[in-house]
């Protein structure tokens, strides 16, 4: 079956026009939502916690952030741009007392409502507009007259309009510009999270790790090993997102094409894929959502660990004293 795609066209801004939306934080996507909403001509409130660095870039942009309750009072659309391990306290707390009867929660992901951290009322809808990309971009995109694809989900329709308004949401937000493709709460919970975990952040970063270390180990200049195993990542990946494999295959040498064709299915073998499907199950059942809850909640000891360990790895280091010298690169240091 065809995936149903919505464009301009397709998500008119009526439901929300003279509507109040509520943007419960200012952070990644909270910053790009409000603004992108506003310059739509939205009337948007902020969430913010005062003495905050969000709260001072909300009020930089010309909003006045206040408490959840106020910013909750009247809105037709809350969105919740909180992260996923804030939002089960938060909502119980805050947002829960204040919801009325008819209100539409939103959410960029769909962590808590899929797992339950987050379970509301029957008399509200409960929709997702889930944009494929940062927040930074999701803005700088709209800036220039795009947009980021978006995903569009419907968990509970308490008024008959629940989808209306999300697709409204998404042509604010600028997401309709470039097309929102309709799934499940639980289709972008799950793919989001295995995307992360396998290609995109895990499986990427520990790649480039393996590699960098194996050619250091072989006795290879650690600088020599950095070029090739990550500076020249964003070459390839830029070509993919151009046109795919197919293109990034045509852009190469054929010795190069000849070593990805030969050399990729035993890097990436039948035990990865085992493995993948492994940590797919851990996914689906939950083990994954309880496993991160439960470390937030006993003080993150397990995951600042991990993270000093690899902040602080050779690959790290050589990256660091490297990009100083690229001067074409605005660079990002954590």
């Amino acid at each position: 079956m065809a995936a149903k795609i919505y464009y301009e066209q397709d998500a008119p801004m009526a439901p929300l026009q003279g509507k109040k939306v509520a943007v419960i934080g200012f952070g990644s996507q909270g910053h790009a939502h409000s603004l992108n909403l506003r310059d739509s001509g939205i009337e948007v409130r902020v969430a913010e916690l005062p003495g905050t660095p969000n709260y001072k870039l909300a009020t930089e942009h010309g909003f006045k952030p206040g408490d959840i309750k106020t910013a909750m009072e009247g809105a037709a659309l809350i969105i919740v741009t909180l992260p996923d391990e804030l939002q089960g306290k938060i909502y119980k707390d805050q947002i829960a007392p204040n919801l009325k009867a008819g209100q539409t929660l939103g959410f960029c992901h769909g962590f808590n409502i899929h797992f339950k951290y987050i379970v509301p009322p029957k008399d509200v809808n409960v929709v997702m507009i889930a944009p494929k990309g940062p927040g930074h971009l999701v803005r700088s995109e709209y800036q220039k007259g795009g947009g980021v694809p978006c995903l569009v989900a419907v968990q509970q329709d308490a008024t008959g309009t629940a989808k209306q308004i999300a697709l409204a949401w998404g042509h604010g937000m600028g997401g309709a510009r470039a097309g929102i493709l309709e799934t499940t709460y639980k289709e972008e919970t799950e793919t989001d999270l295995f995307g992360e975990q396998c290609v995109l952040c895990g499986g990427l970063s520990s790649l480039i790790k393996a590699g960098f270390e194996t050619l250091v180990a072989a006795g290879y200049q650690p600088e020599i090993a950095y070029f090739e195993c990550v500076h020249e990542v964003k070459l390839i990946v830029d070509l993919i997102y151009q046109g795919g494999l197919s293109y990034m295959r045509y852009s190469i040498s054929n010795t190069a094409e000849y070593g990805d064709l030969t050399r990729g299915p035993r890097i990436v073998n039948d035990k990865t894929r085992a493995e993948m499907k492994k940590i797919l199950g851990e996914i689906t059942s939950g083990k994954f959502a309880k496993e991160w809850v439960n470390e937030f909640q006993t003080g993150l000891k397990n995951f600042n660990e991990l993270y000093e360990k690899d902040h602080n790895s050779q690959v790290e280091q050589v990256g660091r004293q490297l990009r100083k010298m690229m001067k074409w690169i605005d660079v990002k240091e954590a």
